[in-house]
């Protein structure tokens, strides 16, 4: 895109030139983002960008894409939200992950107290959707006791009076979403709850395939970290991961940390539903940022070695993982496309939640949130909203800072 430079409308905007751009679909050589109001007004080339607009130059071989989106995400930066599931607990988890590509996610509340839950949905509600916490994504109570994992079995529970209703509360709360075993709920739960506007993964359950097909039907469009807390594919048992393969309905999140899930199943998943069906999550814990390695989880210890997070008996208890490293692994580990695991990372969570108009891709109109990356696929800058004021520090490994200047 070409901007007009007589136009007045955008006159005032800034750019973000690179050698190159990845827009969502494809890519862009030597190309400008070109940002005005914290909206994306367009790409172009960087003879486009007029001449009094602010810019600023990434370093040569780095390049610029839509920023992360992260449907999973328990802790970050010392907090984990079932310990603090306020607003401030969001807000700060959401910005702890933002050095690391994230620039929207959604909060994860795993299986708990009523009044946690209840907490944690009104916390949500309050910010509505604004800096960076899409809304809220609550892992439970409602699963399956024979798929826990770490979810503490005493609070696992089946929907009671008000229970439905107080969910469809998320409806208010930007976009969320619940994690379910459909197996547990009874009949007509999940389609009133999806008619209301909240999304429905299934996960941390047994369902057959045929469950998970009605449930399908009554308005579910996810799996929660597929191949983990489900029964494994089989010939005559295909269950949640056979349906998820299969349908192209269904979105299935995928945690890809080198231990969740091995990297030939990684490719499996990619093979058979395509970038634009996966997500990748990091079902990341309040390691991530810190320099933590325990922490309490609803009254377990859970410590950190050699990357893995487990409990005392060796139960696997969310990951020490961010957006960016999951992104180097599905390219290095799983040996797949960078452009497969970009869109992963952005433009499907986006669509899932319906959201791709303003997120996930660079197009016009879309909120300017940013992240340049190195070519070793390592963070060299995020902008949320057009601006990089909120994010001072990056990886670790990362470059000085990109040069800006006022004017060419």
């Amino acid at each position: 895109m070409s901007p007009d430079r007589n136009n007045p409308s955008i006159a005032t905007g800034h750019a973000v030139l690179a050698d190159r751009i990845f827009d969502g679909h494809g890519w862009h050589a030597e190309a400008a983002a070109l940002v005005r109001d914290g909206r994306i007004v367009g790409l172009g080339s960087w003879g486009d960008v007029p001449p009094d607009w602010p810019l600023t130059r990434l370093p040569a071989g780095a390049f610029l894409a839509p920023g992360f989106i992260d449907l999973q995400v328990n802790g970050g930066g010392g907090v984990l939200l079932n310990n603090q599931p306020t607003a401030d607990g969001m807000r700060s988890i959401a910005r702890a992950h933002r050095r690391y590509g994230t620039t929207a996610c959604l909060p994860t509340l795993i299986t708990d107290t009523r009044e946690r839950v209840r907490t944690a949905i009104a916390a949500a509600r309050s910010i509505g959707g604004r800096d960076g916490v899409l809304g809220l994504h609550l892992e439970g109570p409602f699963i399956s006791p024979r798929r826990p994992g770490v979810h503490p079995p005493d609070r696992i529970a089946k929907p009671g009076a008000g229970d439905l209703e107080e969910l469809c509360e998320l409806a208010d709360a930007g976009r969320s979403l619940v994690t379910l075993a459909p197996e547990c709920v009874p009949a007509g739960f999940l389609r009133k709850l999806a008619s209301s506007g909240v999304r429905i993964s299934i996960g941390h359950s047994e369902a057959p395939a045929a469950t998970v097909m009605q449930a399908v039907a009554d308005g579910a469009t996810g799996v929660t970290h597929l191949f983990n807390a489900m029964p494994p594919l089989s010939a005559r048992a295909p269950g949640i991961i056979g349906a998820a393969l299969a349908d192209r309905r269904l979105t299935a999140g995928l945690i890809v940390d080198g231990i969740h899930v091995d990297p030939i199943s990684v490719r499996a998943a990619f093979a058979a539903k395509g970038s634009d069906r996966i997500a990748l999550v990091t079902d990341a814990m309040p390691t991530v940022g810190t320099s933590l390695d325990r922490f309490e989880l609803v009254g377990q210890t859970i410590k950190l070695a050699d990357g893995r997070l487990t409990t005392e008996d060796g139960t696997l208890a969310g990951t020490h993982l961010d957006m960016v490293s999951a992104l180097r692994n599905v390219v290095r580990l799983a040996q797949l496309p960078l452009e497969d695991a970009l869109r992963a990372a952005s433009l499907t969570p986006a669509r899932f939640l319906g959201l791709d108009n303003e997120r996930g891709a660079l197009i016009p109109g879309a909120r300017a949130d940013l992240v340049a990356l190195t070519p070793e696929l390592r963070v060299f800058a995020t902008w949320l909203d057009g601006s990089t004021d909120d994010v001072k520090s990056f990886e670790q490994s990362a470059p000085t800072e990109c040069a800006t200047r006022s004017s060419r």
